[in-house]
């Protein structure tokens, strides 16, 4: 079962943020997808990777400090989602 509740809604400017940081993080998951580590190429794969790493941590200071900001819902099992039409927050717990 499925559940959906409402929790909260961030401003614009959040918005524009978490979408930038979901961007740049998920563009550079799919390059390493297509890239083939030689020792050409070894270390910008290297630098590929680190920048993976750096962009994940910012994802997820974003959401921990809207965490803090806000005080949002939380639930073992659930995971926070964005409507981007309303900016509206939801606890989605499946």
């Amino acid at each position: 079962m499925k559940i959906k509740k409402r929790i909260g809604q961030i401003s614009e400017q959040e918005k524009e943020e978490i979408r930038a940081l979901s961007n740049h993080q998920n563009g550079l998951i799919e390059l390493s997808k297509i890239i083939e580590v030689n020792d050409g190429n070894r270390a910008q794969y290297e630098k590929l990777v680190k920048d993976i790493v750096e962009a994940t941590i910012c994802y997820q200071q974003w959401w921990d400090d809207m965490e803090t900001k806000y005080q949002w819902e939380k639930h073992p099992a659930g995971n926070w989602k964005i409507d981007f039409q309303t900016n509206d927050v939801y606890l989605v717990v499946e």
